[in-house]
This record gives C-alpha cells, sequence and structure tokens, in this order.
C-alpha cells in the first residue's frame, strides 16, 4: 500500500466496499517498465484499469493501449489516445465492431482463427493483423491456455491467408499466462515465435512484430519476480533466438502497471461459526467474488490482506462475500489466519488489487452495486 492510499484511507474514512488507486503509482510503474524494456512499445491492457483518471496521465505519458472492445476504444480515444496507438487485441470480434474501429483510424488487430481472419479481410482491407499463438502457462497463476490462440502451425497457414486476402502479415503474440512466476516460460514462448517466422520467411513472408502480451507478475501474498527480472528475461529470450536483428517489441502489462496501486477497503459484516466445535470462524466482507475479486475464484490469486487488529494472535477462517450465492466464498483452503479479536465493523485492507477488481465488479447481483473507485 503506498503512502499516499494510507493517508487517504486513515482521513477520509471512505465508505465501503470502494477501491482506492493511486494514479501517481501506476504512471511510475509506467515509466519503470519504460526503463527496463527500453526497445519496447508498451500497449497498456485497459481491461486491467480503465478508469479515465488511469488512462488519460498514460496517454499523456505516450502509452500505446491494448483494447478488448469498440468500448474500449471509443473510451481511450475519448480519453485522448490517437488510432495509431491502438491496437485491437482480442481474437473475438462482431465484424461490425472492426468495422467500426477500421473506421476511427485503427489499424492493428489480433486474430487468431480463419472466421476471424475473413472478417478483417471485409472490415478492416490492408490492416496490419497479427496472430495469437497457444501457449500451456505453467507457472501461471491466472492461465489463459485455451480460450484464445492457434497452433504453430495453424498460424502459419493463417498468416499465409492474410496475405493472400490483402491484410498485411505483421506479427505473433502470445500470453505466457498472467501472474506468471517462471522466467523461462517467455523463453519457451519466444522460441516457438522464432520457428514460426523462420517457416513464414520460406513462404516469402517477412514479419515485423513479436507481442510478448502479459503477465508479468504482482506481489500479493508471496515474493515473485520483480519487473527487472522479468523484462531481462524477455530481452535474453529475444537476442537467444532473434540474434541482433530484432523485429518490433510489443509488450501488454496489465496487471503489472495497475495492480500494486490499488487498495480495496472493505468492512467485515459478520464473524461465526458452523457448530459448537467449528474451528474456523466465517469472516464475511461488504465485499465478494461479485464485487470485484472473481480472481479469487480456485483461490487462484491470493491478495495480502491486513487488519487494524494486526499484530495479535490469529487464528484460521473463511472469507467470504456478502451476497445470497453458495459461490461466493473468497478463501477457504488457502490457509488464511485474521485476528481472534476481529470484530463485525472492523475495516479490512485487501492489498494490490489495482488491477481486474472494478472492471469485474457485477452491477446490481443481490441488488449490490459495483464497486466504487476512487481516483487520488
Amino acid at each position: 500500500m503506498t503512502e499516499k492510499i494510507q493517508r487517504f484511507l486513515a482521513e477520509q474514512r471512505p465508505a465501503t466496499p470502494c477501491l482506492v488507486v493511486d494514479v501517481d503509482k501506476i504512471v511510475d510503474n509506467y515509466r519503470t517498465l519504460k526503463r527496463n524494456l527500453p526497445t519496447a512499445d508498451i500497449f497498456y491492457a485497459m481491461k486491467a484499469n480503465p478508469a479515465v483518471e488511469v488512462l488519460r496521465p498514460l496517454v499523456e505519458e505516450g502509452s500505446n493501449f491494448d483494447a478488448a472492445s469498440i468500448y474500449e476504444i471509443e473510451h481511450v480515444m475519448n480519453c485522448g489516445a490517437k488510432p495509431a496507438k491502438i491496437s485491437f487485441g482480442n481474437t473475438i470480434k462482431k465484424e461490425e465492431h472492426i468495422a467500426a474501429a477500421y473506421g476511427r483510424g485503427v489499424r492493428m488487430f489480433a486474430f487468431d482463427s480463419a472466421a476471424e481472419l475473413e472478417k478483417l479481410a471485409r472490415s478492416a482491407p490492408g490492416a496490419r493483423v497479427f496472430c495469437r499463438i497457444l501457449m500451456t502457462n505453467p507457472g501461471a497463476q491466472w492461465p489463459t491456455s485455451r480460450k484464445f490462440g492457434c497452433d504453430v502451425e495453424m498460424a502459419r497457414d493463417l498468416l499465409i491467408q492474410a496475405r493472400d486476402l490483402g491484410l498485411d502479415p505483421y506479427g505473433v503474440s502470445f500470453h505466457v499466462g498472467s501472474q506468471q512466476v517462471e522466467l523461462g516460460q517467455w523463453d519457451v514462448a519466444v522460441a516457438r515465435t522464432r520457428l514460426l517466422f523462420t517457416a513464414l520467411e520460406d513462404a516469402g513472408i517477412h514479419l515485423g512484430m513479436v507481442n510478448v502480451g502479459g503477465g508479468m507478475p504482482v506481489r500479493y501474498r508471496t515474493d515473485v519476480p520483480d519487473q527487472k527480472q522479468i523484462a531481462d528475461a524477455i530481452m535474453d529470450a529475444m537476442h537467444k533466438h532473434f540474434g541482433n536483428r530484432l523485429p518490433r517489441l510489443v509488450v501488454e502489462p496489465g496487471r503489472s502497471l495497475a495492480g500494486d496501486a490499488g487498495v480495496i477497503c472493505a468492512t467485515v459484516v459478520l464473524v461465526s461459526t458452523k457448530s459448537y466445535v467449528d474451528e474456523k470462524r466465517w469472516v464475511y466482507l461488504d465485499v465478494g467474488k461479485f464485487g470485484g475479486l472473481p480472481e479469487t475464484m480456485g483461490e487462484c490469486i491470493r491478495y495480502q490482506i491486513e487488519t487494524d487488529r494486526d499484530g495479535g494472535p490469529t487464528g484460521p477462517i473463511v472469507l467470504a462475500g456478502p451476497t445470497c450465492d453458495e459461490v461466493d466464498v473468497i478463501y477457504d483452503q488457502a490457509g488464511y489466519e485474521l485476528p481472534l479479536d476481529l470484530q463485525v465493523g472492523d475495516r479490512v485492507r485487501i492489498l494490490a488489487t489495482g488491477a481486474y477488481t472494478a472492471t469485474y465488479s457485477s452491477v446490481a447481483f443481490n441488488g449490490f452495486p459495483p464497486l466504487r473507485e476512487i481516483c487520488i
């Protein structure tokens, strides 16, 4: 938690639940990444946190943007981004949305299938297109290994087809999985990408871009490789497989820019047990899976939690949200403990929640409003 957020929570005591984001921290994370990867073009993954207060400073910093929908494209353009700075990075797009983005000047699009490629050829003629390849994502705490991408052999054929359809086969993208903690996964992915580059050179196509996606981790409960280590791993892999003639390098950070810039402040609604012999207390908060914490599904992302009563004896707990839904349990098996004197009305802070929280928050499930976001 930054000093700025700490001071805000202490002085303002905002109503809970709320997400408080330190925008200066996001800008600082962006600048640090630029220093660590000076040859890369940064495309901020807007889905992590698309607040106007976040996007406008990044526009001023010169950031590019990875958009997942026409709505994100319109949103970031309203914040001052130029279409040349935007990539339509979702491989699943309505054709009318492709046409709308193209009409607004966007010229870079992702795909991973023949049907998507045909839509692009019809509605974004001549556009730069890049093909996403599949990765298996070992080491990722939030995998992205099934829904997006195609195998390398198919990617080769699709990029040739892109040329034949009048599009510009521009590059290859991959994603090693969100919250990736194994440095070697970038080497595996870049090696596969290099094989694809070589296969396409044999077909007369010279690709110009490698998009390494996101995946850079944030520290939650345990230590993870820092941004410099990740940047070095990416560059080592690029030089190992491409030598000194590097293609354009694109990186799409989301979590690593916004994650540690935000804190969710919540209130304890209830502390209870289920029997007289139950060793675990149930602690219910006024925020849960549907209020911005869906990445706790399967207890995959394990946030660090603070309370005002920290420092005394603790005991095992089940942490749950406020809704009338059985799946709204945040942590049960992950070994969380909270102070034994925790009471109804106490405040709880869930750290490093600046990414993939407010944008995941559902609207009016059980009548609860979406998570309120305060940018400072």
